[in-house]
């Protein structure tokens, strides 16, 4: 997960503002149809690369709105894409066990998710569950804007009253704690479904 950001970085870094935009795209888009990418932790990154360069109510609205077209485009390719093909019955019923162990037993859990992660390949569940497209964008699109746009802001606010390498380490601890909470959140959700025998096998 790291190597793939890494990556990203020193291919686009060169282009500037950009470039660390169109990173931010396709990390949280990998993120939304393939597999984790951490994209918490380089959001932050980018956004402290390029704080400074334009005003800060421009840099926060340019990376929250990346943020918000890459995860509609990951969910709509993983929709459109699930939609198109025949699941076996057995992945469909697995699929609904698990939505039956959810808090939230419709559209309401992808804004839950943005706290405890446990709703992978959102697209492919919004298709095979039958949940309303529309809906699941709205609550896609609120959770990351209310999510990433806190993390972004608080980031912001770090560099505005601290010097910036204070700035930069309070940012990334801030983010760790975040993602530490969110895993932990996570696996005890997992860990009670599975004692409940609510899991997909």
């Amino acid at each position: 997960m790291l190597s793939i950001g890494e990556t990203f970085f020193d291919i686009f870094s060169p282009m500037g503002l950009l470039g660390w935009v169109m990173c931010v795209f396709l990390l949280f888009f990998i993120d939304a149809i393939v597999f984790p990418t951490l994209p918490e932790l380089f959001v932050v990154l980018f956004f402290m690369a390029g704080y400074g360069t334009v005003p800060d109510i421009v840099l926060w609205s340019i990376f929250v709105l990346t943020i918000a077209l890459a995860e509609i485009a990951g969910l709509t390719t993983l929709y459109l894409v699930v939609r198109r093909l025949r699941v076996p019955p057995k992945i469909a019923n697995a699929v609904e066990r698990y939505r039956r162990f959810l808090l939230c037993t419709d559209e309401r859990m992808i804004l839950l998710n943005r706290v405890a992660p446990i709703l992978p390949f959102t697209g492919a569940f919004v298709a095979i569950c039958n949940w309303s497209y529309k809906k699941s964008i709205f609550y896609l699109v609120l959770g990351g804007t209310l999510k990433y746009g806190l993390i972004l802001a608080a980031s912001s606010y770090f560099f505005l009253f601290f010097e910036k390498g204070t700035a930069t380490d309070v940012t990334l601890v801030m983010v760790i704690v975040i993602l530490v909470i969110s895993l932990i959140a996570s696996t005890y959700r997992k860990r009670k479904a599975g004692r409940e025998g609510k899991l997909p096998q």
